[in-house]
């Protein structure tokens, strides 16, 4: 009785550290696994909004505003294969997009979906880091989609479509071809005709770079415009843009208390269109300057011309401001902006005074 008792708390005590140990295994698998996908998975997101004060044709107005909302995540499937997903919680879902590296170095890499197109310098670039509280100069908020082209409706500058890049020549070459919708975002095609967004950027040295980029594409009208009156509603148009620029960038500046480095830098582009038979043109040049600490002066200069053949359709703003970076890509923006405009654009000049906070991670 002795020896089956003991034979049987043997069995027990051995069926008990096997099971310990297959759970343990399970556990480590578990969190391996765990560890591996969270490891794999990036959140970012920001938030901004402000106030607003105008007096554009002798009305006074001033009101509270939210204007941006997004959060996106990123996650990197293998070491050459990626996927994004953002969405704007004040509108709509702006980007879903994958990305393959085709080369085992940054040669030459794929994206098909929906994403920011490559259309001038300033498109590409989150609102996170442009001075300009009104984020885009003008010209391209209308020539590269962002939304106030009646014609082309609010896409954001982001689209539909397949894109091929990568740097040539250590880095110095920089080239991205698209093969885009041309309707914008969540929208389906409404002509079948493809368009084509090319950009050739070089960098000469550290800090500067320099980038032209052209659009030829076919628009589907989703709107009307009154500097544009020729197009209706659903017309098919020839929807042709170009730009070149420049941009500097210094060493970063780091100042006693803010820890994160800021570089002084100045951007300049110009910018022309071609909408049916209306061309536009336009461009700007703006300069952030690392003060003390964390505080950036701020100082624009553009101008845009939505019908070149028509007087009174054309609008210069002259911004001068200051931005408080509190904590790495947190700020706190104050801008006065000098608009002169055409007749056809606002009965005289105007005053137009902001103010807005942005929260990042």
């Amino acid at each position: 009785m002795k020896r089956k008792a003991c034979n049987g708390w043997t069995l027990a005590v051995a069926l008990a550290v096997f099971s310990s140990v297959a759970a343990m295994g399970q556990q480590s698998v578990s969190t391996d696994w765990t560890k591996d996908f969270v490891s794999r998975i990036t959140l970012n997101g920001y938030a901004q909004g402000g106030w607003a004060f105008q007096d554009q044709n002798g009305t006074k107005t001033n009101s509270y505003n939210l204007k941006r909302t997004l959060l996106w995540a990123k996650a990197r499937i293998t070491d050459r294969w990626s996927f994004l997903f953002m969405h704007d919680f004040s509108s709509v879902v702006q980007e879903f997009y994958t990305d393959y590296r085709l080369t085992n170095n940054n040669t030459m890499s794929v994206r098909l979906g929906q994403f920011k197109h490559s259309y001038t310098m300033e498109n590409p670039l989150s609102p996170t880091m442009l001075e300009l509280i009104d984020v885009y100069s003008q010209a391209v908020l209308y020539l590269a989609g962002e939304g106030p082209d009646p014609l082309n409706g609010v896409n954001y500058g982001r689209d539909m479509g397949l894109m091929v890049y990568g740097d040539l020549l250590n880095s110095k070459l920089h080239y991205e071809l698209a093969l885009m919708s041309g309707q914008g975002i969540n929208r389906k095609d409404q002509n079948n005709q493809k368009d084509l967004i090319a950009k050739l950027e070089v960098r000469p040295m550290d800090g500067v770079r320099v980038v032209a980029s052209g659009y030829l594409g076919t628009g589907n009208a989703v709107g009307t415009a009154a500097w544009n009156p020729t197009i209706g509603m659903g017309d098919n148009y020839k929807r042709n843009r170009y730009s070149v620029g420049a941009e500097y960038k210094s060493a970063p500046y780091t100042g006693s208390q803010y820890k994160e480095a800021r570089p002084l830098s100045i951007r300049a582009e110009w910018l022309g269109g071609q909408d049916g038979d209306v061309g536009s043109r336009g461009g700007y040049v703006t300069a952030a300057v690392p003060v003390v600490d964390a505080l950036d002066i701020v100082a624009s200069g553009e101008t845009y011309d939505r019908n070149t053949k028509v007087d009174g359709w054309d609008q210069t703003n002259l911004t001068l401001g200051l931005q408080y970076w509190f904590y790495k890509k947190c700020r706190l923006q104050l801008q006065y902006t000098r608009c002169l405009c055409g007749e056809n654009i606002s009965s005289k000049d105007y005053n137009w005074l902001q103010a807005q906070v942005q929260v990042a991670f």
